[in-house]
């Protein structure tokens, strides 16, 4: 196998692959990035058996061939690499000589014999997307994701395809985050998937490098083709992203959305923000909520520590309703607040007992446990 390439798009085609490898792989294969060299093309892939992704850079192929090669330690390599011209020769016996400038190494590679295909999905379930609205969709809830593996059911984000409307949920039990856009679903066609997340992390990573994605999935898989657009950092066509759903069923997340709230008012996001962000500062371990308080016309943000001191934060509101204090854990409160990107949110909240609810216009929904206040 041999091909010439330039380095930086060769330095690129790893990144997009490079995240899937952990530090302690199973088999010493899984450490590597497969290498085909076709046509005018170079395909790298690399895979942990749950995730799996594809990506297709373009170079100057003089024999077609594959090689597997340690993708951590090539990755470091190709990026200190002189010239931007990459000489690549894999030999029969993967022994590989990679040349550029007055830099040459020999890497021993693995046959591509031992590398596990990923596995490719027919049209069991699967619908077009536009790139920047699913990755606002999923910076919209990723943060809500559970991390105790004890509940791994939480532990991705959950997509529904039905009822015309596409849903993501994520929930660790003590907030809940959804988010949901009209399309096209046929009745014959709806179905849903929790995406682990760590796949959502490596989906958040790919996307916004064109204008759509495929994905398909069945009840134990899914597949993202993600197209790209054919930019100077060398990507061809599209990037092939595979990963196991997380089986079971997710929680009706509907019962947690309260049915009623008792007041509604409409907040400048970015200036909330700011306000529970600085008194979040006086928190500690031991004390770790901020108070929300509401009087006529007033938002007043508190928060205090035993060790440390207090804060004390006021905005302009429009409210007539009756006097209301609820105390919720400051980051649960900063998180949606950061995610979104539209400067209008409104905050419903009924007693210092209910969940707080932040919505905007765009059908965002996030609940949030209160702490009790003492």
């Amino acid at each position: 196998m041999k091909f010439k390439i330039n380095r930086d798009h060769f330095s690129n085609g790893l990144a997009q692959v490079l995240n899937v490898v952990g530090s302690k792989a199973t088999m010493p294969i899984l450490s590597n990035v497969l290498i085909e060299a076709e046509k005018d093309c170079v395909t790298f892939t690399t895979t942990n058996l749950d995730l799996g992704i594809r990506a297709r850079i373009k170079a100057e192929v003089k024999e077609p061939g594959s090689v597997t090669l340690p993708v951590k330690r090539l990755a470091s390599i190709v990026r200190e690499l002189p010239n931007l011209d990459v000489a690549f020769d894999a030999s029969p016996n993967h022994h590989v000589k990679l040349s550029s400038g007055g830099s040459t190494f020999k890497i021993m590679g693995i046959g591509r014999e031992e590398f596990p295909p990923l596995p490719e999905l027919g049209d069991e379930n699967s619908f077009s997307l536009d790139q920047a609205t699913l990755t606002t969709m999923l910076q919209s809830v990723a943060y809500a994701q559970s991390s105790d593996e004890t509940r791994y059911i939480l532990n991705g984000v959950y997509f529904s395809f039905r009822d015309s409307k596409l849903t993501l949920v994520a929930t660790d039990g003590r907030r809940l985050a959804l988010i949901s856009k009209e399309m096209d679903v046929a009745a014959d066609r709806a179905g849903s998937i929790i995406l682990p997340a760590k796949t959502v992390t490596e989906l958040l990573h790919m996307l916004n490098k064109g204008t759509t994605l495929k994905i398909a999935f069945n009840e134990r898989r899914a597949t993202f083709q993600i197209a790209t657009d054919k930019d100077t950092s060398g990507l061809l066509d599209s990037i092939y992203l595979y990963s196991k759903v997380v089986e079971g069923n997710y929680p009706n997340y509907q019962q947690v959305i309260p049915k009623e709230t008792q007041q509604r008012i409409k907040l400048e996001r970015e200036l909330l923000l700011a306000c529970v962000h600085r008194a979040s500062l006086v928190c500690s371990e031991k004390a770790n909520s901020v108070r929300i308080k509401l009087t006529s016309n007033l938002l007043e943000v508190t928060a205090q520590s035993p060790d440390f001191g207090e804060a004390h934060e006021s905005m302009a509101i429009a409210y007539s309703g009756p006097e209301l204090q609820v105390a919720f854990n400051p980051a649960y409160v900063l998180d949606p607040l950061r995610a979104l990107t539209k400067d209008e949110v409104f905050f419903e909240v009924k007693d210092e007992v209910s969940p707080g609810v932040f919505k905007t216009l765009e059908n965002f929904v996030c609940v949030i446990m209160p702490v009790r206040l003492s």
